[in-house]
C-alpha cells in the first residue's frame, strides 16, 4: 500500500465519497425502517389485544386457577401446544376444531403466566383479583415488547424473513432449554434464566401471527 501514495490518494475519496444522491437514499431508508417498526408496533399490538380479549374471558371463567402451576408444568403446556402446531404444519391437516391461530394465542398467554408465576413469591395469594392480574399482564407484556425493539433496532428486522415453522422450532428448542434449566434448579452457567425464555417464547408466538395474518392477506 505505501508503494501506491498516489494512487490511493486519487481513489480512496473516491471510494469514501457517497453519490449525489445518498443523502437522499439514506433519508427514504429511514422512513422505511421508521415505517416499518411503526407497522410491527401495531401489529404486534393487535395480536397481544387478541390474546389478552382470551386472557380476560378465561379469568372470568376460572379465576386465576392457574397460579397452582409450576414453572415446568407451564413449560409442559407451551410444549403440548408447540407441539402440536408442527404436527399440523407437517401433516397439513387436523382432527380438532382448534385452529393454528388459537394454539399461538395459547402460547402468549402461557408465556405471560409462567413470566407472572416467576414474579410472584409462593406466599402470594393464589386468587388474584382481576385488576391486579390484568395489571401484571400488561407489565410483562410492555417488558417483552421493549426488548422485541431493542432486538429488531440491532437485527434489523430479521424475524420477517423466517417462517412460521422456524417460529415453532424455535420454541420448541427454547422449552427443551428450560427442561434443562429447571432440571438445573435453575442455575446456568452462560446462558439466560428463564424469564429470558419465557420473553422469547411470547415474542416468537406474536412473529408467527403476524407473519400468519400477512401470508393470508396477500
Amino acid at each position: 500500500i505505501r508503494s501506491f501514495p498516489f494512487i490511493l490518494s486519487v481513489y480512496i475519496p473516491l471510494f469514501l465519497t457517497p453519490p449525489a444522491n445518498g443523502a437522499g437514499k439514506q433519508q427514504i431508508n429511514k422512513q422505511e425502517a421508521k415505517y416499518r417498526m411503526s407497522n410491527t408496533q401495531q401489529q404486534y399490538n393487535e395480536v397481544i389485544s387478541a390474546a389478552k380479549s382470551i386472557f380476560i374471558k378465561k379469568n372470568h371463567d376460572y379465576g386465576t386457577s392457574w397460579r397452582v402451576l409450576r414453572p415446568i408444568s407451564i413449560v409442559d403446556q407451551l410444549y403440548i401446544k408447540a407441539k402440536r402446531i408442527r404436527t399440523i404444519q407437517e401433516g397439513g391437516k387436523q382432527l380438532v376444531a382448534d385452529d393454528i391461530a388459537s394454539e399461538w394465542l395459547g402460547i402468549i398467554n402461557y408465556a405471560v403466566i409462567g413470566l407472572i408465576q416467576l414474579a410472584l413469591v409462593d406466599t402470594d395469594v393464589e386468587d388474584l383479583d382481576a385488576e391486579t392480574c390484568f395489571a401484571m399482564f400488561d407489565k410483562e407484556v410492555h417488558s417483552a415488547q421493549q426488548l422485541m425493539f431493542q432486538k429488531n433496532h440491532d437485527y434489523g428486522e430479521a424475524w420477517r424473513d423466517m417462517s412460521e415453522e422456524s417460529m415453532c422450532d424455535l420454541i420448541i428448542v427454547k422449552l427443551h432449554r428450560m427442561k434443562q434449566i429447571i432440571r438445573n434448579e435453575g442455575k446456568t452457567l452462560m446462558s439466560e434464566g428463564l424469564p429470558a425464555n419465557f420473553i422469547d417464547i411470547l415474542n416468537y408466538a406474536v412473529f408467527a401471527m403476524i407473519l400468519k395474518a400477512e401470508a393470508t392477506s396477500v
